[in-house]
This record gives C-alpha cells, structure tokens and sequence, in this order.
C-alpha cells in the first residue's frame, strides 16, 4: 500500500529533483520498476488520462456526427471513412513518435514534451473541424485531432510502463480507465449543453482535455533526460524495425498483440456508429442524440467504475489476469445481443451498461498483461507503440468495414444495425479466447 510520505515515482527514478537541481542522470533501466507510484502521481495521472479521453471522444463519438449531419445530411456512412483514414495515418505515425520518444533528450524529460506537443495539436484540430465549411476539411481537421490526441495519450502510456511496478498495474489501470470511461460521458454533457454553438461542442472538450494534459507534467515533473543512455542507435533498418517484432522471441506478447486486435475489432463495430444507431431505433434527429447518449452514459458510468475497479483491483490481489478477460469478452457478447434486438431506451439502457462494464474489465486488465509482457524496457516507447498497432489497426479498418456491413440487407433508410453488431460479438469472443488459452507467462 502506498503512503502519502512515499516519494514519486519520478522522484525515484534517478530524476529526483531536490533544492531546484537535477541528480545526476542514470542508464535507462531495463528492469522491472519497483519503486510504486504515490498517491499525488497516480491522481495527476487519473486527470491527465481524463482530458486526454474527453479531448479525443467527444469528437469520435457526437461531435464528426454532427458536423456529418450539417454538411452531407443522409450520409452517415462517411463517419467510417472519416475516422478509418485519421486511425491510418496515425498507424503509420505511432512508432515513429516511440522511438523519437525514448531517445528523446531534454529538461523536460522523454515523455512531458509529447504530452505538450500532442494537447497543441489535437486542439488544433478541433479548431479546424468547427469552421470547416465541408467534409474534407473535417477529415483533414480530424487527421490532425486523431494524431494530436493519440501522441498524448501514448506519452501517458508510456510513462506508466517506464514506472508501475507489477503489484500496481492492475490497481493503476483500473484508476486511469476508469477516467477515460467517465470523460467522454461528461463531455457529451458538456457539449450538448453548448449544442446549438458547433465550434464550442469541439472547443470546450479540447479545451478542459488540453489544460489537464499540460498540468500533468508541471505540477508532476518528470526530470531532466539529457544525461539519459540511448537504447539503441536510430538507423534506416531500426525505424523500419521497429514497425514489428520477434513473434518467436516474445510469444506473449505476440499472443496477446492478436487476442487484442481481433477484441478491438468488435469493439469497433459496435461503438462507432453508435450516434446513428441510437437515433434510428428512438427514431430521433441526431443531433438530439447528444442527451440520450449523455443519460445512457452516466448511468453506463457505474458499471464501468465496478468493472475497472473490481477487473483491476481483484486482478492485482488474485494475480490472475488472463480469466478476467475471458469475463469481459463473454459480457461482450451479451450486451452485444441486447444491444443488436433493441428498439427501446430500456433495452439500449441495459444493453450500453453490459457493454461499459465490459470494456472497462478488458482495457484495465489487459493493459496489465501488456506491462508485463513488454519485451525490452529500455524501448518501452516503441514496444507501446507496437501493442497500439491492436488497437489503432482496428480502430481504422472496423469503422470501414462496419460502413459495409450496415448496408448489408438495408431496406428504406434504415441501415443493418443488428448484423453489425452481431459480428462484433464473435470477434470480441475470439479475442478473449486467443488471449486466455495462448498467454502463458501471465497467469
């Protein structure tokens, strides 16, 4: 149990900041971290990871709808197109920024710069996508908000594999999902209550995420990296390297690479269109959407507060991981059958519930099992870049395969709902099952 006199992690990193100066700088450590984070930190963590998911979902999830809706009314179909080419191009990006990242030298330290630069970027972007006068100034507006916010999020990633020991990766994962669970909740309350002004429905979100991202580091300071050792010199071959791995060196990490994608990938399917999916079976115009979303959420927050809690908490004192995400896929499919049959608020209710609950469970205790699996520690950056590929892979191609598949069996103007979501239900459960039969190193 961590006290309140326990120093920082980032005090206790060979950073340690003490009368104004810096200690001498150390090799980066490729051992487990063993000194547990502090009550401070992990709070100013649980709010940096909060803005960074208000910034980013609020967008993704009501604000793209809207502006689809203003400017090609009847088109929804492009959300996918939008949101697939931003996930591209941020695929690409990813392992770069890792490996920019672990080499980088500075006062600041590896991480704080990309949290900075990342919140400057992703507000950028909103900007952009509030005075757009067409859709392709919002994909180019949303290209900019996907990379910006992503960059931060991934420096907070990152800073949680540099420091987290294993008997805090469950508890510490659990707190932080919990956040990116409740933001994009609060931030749909935020920006329908502004929803007659579309510039603040994109402002105001990015503007409350970006102020947390950037007290993040102040106020928690990482320390200075110049003295810092390189993991490993940058060459040609090694930035092409690092787009991958050994499978055969590291087949945990691999095995759970997979079960994650292929989780993902339903999890895509049943939460991108999710706007549009409401509005067709309340039968409302979407931009109405926003409270219905709003209310399903808030109650949804429950659920998801007990999910990362119980998933993290208990996974820590159990040490098992690996049955905790068999639970969240198997909650998966059944709030994905209630949600497919839903033509009711109630049934909607229940059905987003299960699914909080069990995205909560999966994101808290996977995230565990991707902190023990890192291969090399000293490229934390690139590796965390690498297990992202599962998320952001899908998270470009499901949204363009989900376009397809609502169209499927379409009559009049209602779209194929229910075989979306049908099909994302078996390939959360596959997921589940590659990762709790193949992963032998996490119990």
């Amino acid at each position: 149990m961590v006290t309140k006199n326990e120093p920082d992690a980032d005090l206790a990193a060979g950073l340690a900041v003490s009368d104004g100066e810096t200690a001498p700088a150390v090799a980066i450590p490729v051992a487990e971290p063993q000194q547990p984070m502090s009550r401070g930190y992990i709070l100013w963590l649980m709010l940096a990871s909060f803005g960074a998911s208000m910034a980013m979902m609020v967008p993704l999830s009501y604000g793209i709808a809207v502006r689809i809706t203003e400017l090609a009314p009847g088109h929804e179909e492009v959300l996918g197109f939008i949101t697939g080419i931003a996930q591209a191009v941020y695929l690409v990006l990813s392992p770069l920024v890792g490996i920019w990242s672990d080499h980088t030298r500075s006062r600041f330290g590896r991480r704080s710069p990309f949290i900075y630069l990342g919140a400057a970027i992703g507000l950028a972007g909103l900007v952009v996508i509030g005075l757009a006068p067409n859709l392709l100034i919002v994909g180019a507006g949303w290209v900019l908000g996907m990379v910006g916010w992503s960059i931060a999020g991934a420096a907070l990633q990152n800073i949680q594999a540099d420091k987290l020991p294993e008997g805090q990766r469950g508890k510490v994962s659990a707190l932080t999902g919990l956040m990116t669970q409740v933001a994009p909740v609060l931030g749909i309350g935020v920006a329908y209550a502004v929803s007659s002004n579309t510039f603040l429905v994109f402002l105001l979100p990015g503007a409350i995420g970006a102020v947390l991202l950037v007290l993040f580091p102040l106020v928690k300071p990482e320390g200075s990296s110049k003295d810092l050792v390189p993991p490993t010199q940058v060459t040609v071959k090694s930035v092409f390297a690092s787009y991958g791995f050994n499978i055969r060196k590291y087949p945990d990490f691999a095995w759970n690479w997979l079960g994650r994608f292929v989780f993902f990938i339903g999890l895509y399917f049943n939460t991108t269109f999710g706007t549009f999916f409401y509005a067709q079976r309340l039968d409302m115009p979407v931009r109405e959407v926003a409270g219905v979303v709003a209310t399903v959420g808030m109650v949804g927050v429950l659920a998801a507060a007990g999910g990362a809690l119980a998933g993290g908490f208990l996974s820590d004192k159990l040490q098992r991981r690996r049955l905790f995400v068999m639970i969240a896929a198997v909650l998966f499919v059944v709030g994905a059958l209630v949600e497919a049959t839903a033509w009711s608020l109630a049934q909607i209710v229940v059905g987003a519930v299960l699914m909080q609950l069990t995205i909560a469970v999966f994101a808290t205790v996977d995230q565990a099992i991707v902190y023990a699996t890192i291969p090399e520690r000293d490229q934390a950056g690139r590796y965390m870049a690498v297990i992202q590929f599962a998320q952001k892979i899908p998270s470009a191609i499901a949204p363009l395969l989900a376009g397809v598949v609502i169209v499927i069996g379409a009559t009049g103007g209602e779209k194929n709902y229910t075989l979306l979501y049908l099909l994302g239900a078996v390939f959360a459960l596959i997921g589940g099952l590659v990762i709790m039969f193949k992963v032998k190193s996490v119990r």
